[in-house]
C-alpha cells in the first residue's frame, strides 16, 4: 500500500496543486474540508446543502488554483474566502431566500400570534427573537445568526445602512428588556 503524501511546507502543497497532483488534492481535502465546512455551515445551516457547497468549493479550488497568489495571503485564507463567498452567494440567491421564506412560513408562522414562539427545541434566545417585530427579527437573524455585516444586510433587505443600524439597536434594546424580565 502506498504511503499518503505529506507536505512539509505550504509552498510544496501549492506546487502539487498547481501541477494537478491527485495526492495534493486528497491531502488538501483531508486536512481542510472540516474547517471549510464549518465556515459554510455558519452561513447555510443545512447539512445537506452545506455538503453540496463544500463540494462546489473544492471544484472551484481545483479550477482556480492557478490564480492563487501567495503574496496576497495564505492558502487557507484564499480557500476560506472561496467557501465564504460561495455560501453567501447561495444565501443571497432568490431561490435560497424563497426556500427560507417557505420554511419559515410553514414552521414559524403556523401558530396564532398570541401563542408562544414555535419549536421548543430552539435555543431560548431564538425564541425571544421570534417575539420581536418582523423588521427587528429579520435584522437580528441576518446579523447574529447568519453572520452578515450591517452593510450586507442593507443590501439584502434593500434598506439604507442607517435604518439597519437603527433597527439593530432598537432590537437589541427590546431583547435586553425581554431577557431581564
Amino acid at each position: 500500500m502506498k504511503e499518503p503524501q505529506t507536505y512539509n511546507t505550504e509552498q510544496q502543497l501549492i506546487n502539487g496543486l498547481k501541477q494537478r497532483e491527485q495526492a495534493a488534492f486528497s491531502y488538501l481535502y483531508d486536512h481542510y474540508s472540516s474547517a471549510l465546512n464549518g465556515v459554510i455551515y455558519n452561513i447555510i445551516p443545512d447539512t445537506n446543502i452545506a455538503t453540496d457547497i463544500l463540494q462546489e468549493v473544492f471544484v472551484k479550488i481545483w479550477r482556480l488554483i492557478d490564480s492563487y497568489d501567495p503574496d496576497r495571503g495564505k492558502l487557507f485564507t484564499w480557500m476560506f474566502n472561496i467557501a465564504r463567498n460561495t455560501a453567501i452567494d447561495l444565501a443571497r440567491s432568490k431561490e435560497w431566500r424563497n426556500s427560507k421564506l417557505n420554511n419559515s412560513l410553514t414552521e414559524d408562522y403556523a401558530q396564532l400570534p398570541d401563542q408562544s414562539p414555535p419549536s421548543s427545541d430552539l435555543p431560548e434566545l431564538r425564541k425571544i427573537v421570534y417575539s420581536l417585530k418582523e423588521e427587528y427579527k429579520t435584522v437580528i437573524e441576518l446579523s447574529y445568526f447568519e453572520g452578515y455585516t450591517q452593510k450586507e444586510i442593507a443590501t439584502i433587505e434593500q434598506i439604507p445602512l442607517g435604518t439597519v443600524k437603527t433597527r439593530l439597536r432598537a432590537a437589541l434594546l427590546q431583547l435586553k428588556k425581554k431577557i431581564n424580565l
